[in-house]
């Protein structure tokens, strides 16, 4: 099984919004650094489970 079109985009979105959260961390402000890197596994949890819903049907 590869990788689709769909899976590149959401690993582009969780590692765009890892890289966001690490600006915010360091440059301006903690706490969203800290909301926006909870993105991160949302979006990966996502992407897994829309996966797993199209491999059982």
């Amino acid at each position: 099984m590869g990788m689709k079109p769909s899976d590149y985009f959401l690993l582009t979105a969780a590692f765009l919004s890892f890289l966001l959260s690490v600006s915010l961390w360091f440059m301006f402000n903690h706490d969203a650094g800290v909301f926006v890197g909870l993105w991160v596994p949302s979006i990966l949890a996502f992407g897994g489970y829309v996966k797993s819903l199209k491999r059982r049907n």
